[in-house]
């Protein structure tokens, strides 16, 4: 599994920038997607995949959800991977709230675009979000406030089938910066919710295929 996800990782940061379209969604799945944030549907995964995560740093076993932690030189991220009582429509909506939880942050959206590559044993499609930090405190400090640095969050699917979610922040190494903050207070800020009551749970059918 392991050499499978590092082969994902890096061909999706090398992909040529000419492969991507534009990712869109249609006013009625913007609709859709209004409707399953207003209803608080993404409490029964923020939380759960917050703790997994703490699970995973702890070398502990989850028996709910699966998160692989990703090292790369200069940057930090982690692997959210799919899991079949979720449904495919339910993780859609949640890489799009996962973007809306960035920009809260005070970031802006910078591109969201999609590919579709065939390998020989499988065809895999990502749908990305790249966020930038919106600078602050630069004419007061001289030092631009760089939060977490860049942001990405993509979500793969692998011949036709949700795969998992990746995100990861690509801090900036340069004097005009204040320091980032770290991998694990962005996760909190972004993951850390309480638990979905029982009437949002019994909300997952409704969305799982739409």
């Amino acid at each position: 599994m392991l050499p499978f996800l590092k082969k994902l990782f890096s061909s999706s940061a090398a992909a040529p920038s000419r492969e991507w379209q534009p990712l869109q969604r249609s006013p009625a799945e913007e609709r859709l997607r209004q409707q399953w944030v207003q209803e608080q549907v993404y409490l029964n995964w923020m939380g759960p995949y917050f703790k997994a995560y703490h699970y995973q740093k702890a070398g502990l076993p989850n028996p709910k959800f699966r998160v692989q932690l990703l090292h790369e030189e200069g940057r930090q991220g982690a692997l959210f991977f799919y899991d079949p009582s979720i449904g495919p429509g339910n993780f859609r909506h949640l890489f799009d709230f996962i973007r809306d939880r960035v920009v809260a942050l005070g970031y802006n959206l910078s591109i969201s675009d999609q590919r579709s590559v065939g390998h020989p044993t499988y065809t895999e499609t990502i749908y990305k979000h790249f966020l930038k930090p919106q600078p602050r405190d630069c004419t007061q400090t001289g030092r631009c406030n760089q939060l977490y640095g860049n942001i990405t969050i993509d979500l793969v699917f692998i011949n036709g089938q949700p795969g998992f979610l990746r995100l990861f922040s690509n801090p900036f190494d340069n004097a005009i910066f204040t320091p980032a903050h770290t991998f694990d207070e962005m996760l909190a800020a972004i993951f850390d919710m309480p638990p979905a009551p029982p009437e949002v749970q019994k909300l997952i059918k409704k969305y799982a295929h739409k």
